[in-house]
């Protein structure tokens, strides 16, 4: 009897980072779920491709990640892998920055995974699956004005370790910090940008989804839980000095 193709859930998947991971693993043969607000032109970025479900909802809202997962479960009866990767960022001075807008970008990057997960979790031991959740070199690094988006994308850090833990040896749970990934227009770069970074360019949104492919796979990457990758072609280890 052939082995069931493997299945897993994206967050924020209509675009981006998000959108890359979705699209390698279906021509990597996995089912994929995505799951995107409405509005976000999720029906259209995966219009024409068999073997997906396709849920509009906010990733906030705990009815949406029972939904997912029951509707995909349902639809392919089982669940191998989740990638946390809604976020956003909202910019703006600590004075001005409201108490319900930090609220947004921690309950959207933060909290989001773990409903997520709480709501994988049962049908990932059966699979004995994956989680992998999408941070940010944000957890190490700073521009001013944002406060939010560094803590939540911190706390992502944690969360994946503190996951790891609970969750295994059934559920491995890592984590992938990207740095600079060009999600828009790659052609429009500036030389500058590339030549800034060790690696000796900006990342693709295809980077992070050769790793996160990996990180999904029991056989490739079996013995790797708890941990943090770094993909910033080198940023955060280059020493920079104001002249």
């Amino acid at each position: 009897m052939p082995r069931a193709k493997p299945v897993a859930l994206v967050t924020g998947g209509a675009n981006g980072i998000g959108r890359a991971i979705a699209l390698h693993l279906l021509a990597a043969s996995w089912r994929v779920g995505i799951v995107d607000l409405p509005g976000r032109g999720l029906r259209h970025a995966f219009r024409g491709k068999s073997n997906t479900v396709l849920v509009e909802g906010d990733a906030r809202e705990q009815e949406t990640p029972a939904l997912a997962v029951a509707t995909l479960v349902d639809r392919f009866g089982r669940l191998d892998g989740l990638i946390s990767n809604a976020g956003i960022m909202i910019r703006k001075p600590l004075r001005r920055l409201t108490l319900d807008e930090w609220h947004r970008v921690i309950d959207t990057n933060l909290t989001a995974t773990f409903l997520f997960a709480r709501a994988a979790e049962k049908e990932l031991r059966k699979a004995r699956g994956a989680i992998v959740t999408i941070a940010s070199t944000r957890a190490r690094m700073s521009e001013p004005d944002t406060e939010s988006y560094a803590a939540s994308k911190g706390g992502l850090v944690a969360l994946t370790h503190a996951l790891a833990v609970s969750l295994g040896p059934l559920v491995r749970v890592n984590c992938v910090s990207p740095g600079w990934i060009e999600t828009r227009n790659y052609a429009a770069l500036r030389r500058g940008d590339h030549a800034q970074h060790p690696a000796g360019r900006v990342g693709k949104p295809s980077d992070i989804a050769e790793l996160v492919a990996w990180l999904l796979d029991g056989e490739r990457s079996g013995f790797v839980t708890g941990a943090d990758f770094v993909v910033d072609g080198g940023m955060t280890r280059k020493m920079i000095y104001a002249e």
